[in-house]
């Protein structure tokens, strides 16, 4: 099963202000359980396809992926992210990353860090998430994917 969560058409990278939302592979045995993991997965596929995007403009391509947010807090979904871009994905002790950056702004600001060589000091990691060796399963799961975006494009033109 496959969701693409395009209720306002899809950003990037493919920018189709028409496309649709999109849940394919419905069946009679199809769970809540099926849905709620189909959006995660989507979630993960959508990073995937602007990291890649991104790689493919600069020709660099990146050593693992750090997360923050409310998202980061899934474990299935950071392990799916980690298999689908065989990088290590690493989720940080403090997922609200926003509110410590405009702290630490802060505390730069009134000289409470000396620099950003001493806030970088305290990061600390909570779970590293690593690439599992059998990957089989997940190009396949990309281009089912992919193939579920290019059918939403378009879906809600005039």
């Amino acid at each position: 099963m496959v969701f693409v969560p395009a209720f306002a058409g899809l950003g990037a990278p493919h920018w189709d202000p028409f496309a649709s939302g999109l849940l394919i592979g419905m069946h009679r045995g199809t769970t809540a359980g099926h849905i709620a993991r189909a959006a995660l997965e989507s979630i993960a596929f959508q990073v995937a396809d602007v990291l890649l995007a991104m790689q493919s403009e600069n020709g660099q391509s990146i050593g693992e992926l750090r997360v923050d947010g409310g998202a980061a807090a899934n474990n299935l979904l950071l392990q799916f992210q980690a298999d689908l871009l065989g990088v290590p994905v690493i989720r940080p002790a403090t997922i609200e990353t926003t509110a410590l950056g405009a702290a630490y702004l802060a505390g730069l600001a009134t000289g409470f860090w000396s620099g950003v060589e001493e806030i970088q000091s305290t990061r600390t990691t909570d779970t590293r998430f690593e690439p599992r060796a059998d990957r089989s399963g997940i190009a396949s799961s990309h281009a089912r994917w992919r193939e579920a975006v290019e059918r939403s494009k378009g879906w809600n033109r005039p």
